[in-house]
């Protein structure tokens, strides 16, 4: 059983900032992707961002240059540092895992954030 347990959401001005933090635990192996999507009221889920095993890291247009991804691989964990927040940033962020001799996709409960002044 794979547990993602996210943390770090909440309400913060435009223009602030807030770190995302995922831990993923249990029989958990052969990580290839560690990320964040997001889903706004209305809207598809979209990729924020997510780093490959390779080291490579792609972000959404949307995001790059104010969202910076990163990973502790001794933690399995990962960290979505949020800086210069917007309105439109407001939605329910995922933590997103893809680990597995056969490939699974492992998804967090979901934590919200809202920009709002």
């Amino acid at each position: 059983q794979v547990q993602l347990v996210e943390s770090g959401g909440g309400l913060v001005q435009p223009g602030g900032s807030l770190r995302l933090s995922c831990a993923a635990s249990g029989s958990i192996f052969n990580i290839n992707r560690m990320g964040w999507y997001r889903q706004a009221p209305g809207k598809q889920r979209e990729l924020v961002a997510h780093i490959i095993s390779s080291g490579s890291i792609n972000y959404a247009d949307s995001v790059k240059g104010r969202f910076t991804i990163s990973r502790d691989n001794a933690k399995n964990t990962v960290y979505l540092q949020m800086n210069s927040l917007k309105p439109e940033d407001t939605a329910v962020y995922y933590c997103h895992v893809r680990a597995g001799w056969i490939i699974n996709d492992y998804w967090g409960q979901g934590t919200q954030v809202t920009v709002s002044s």
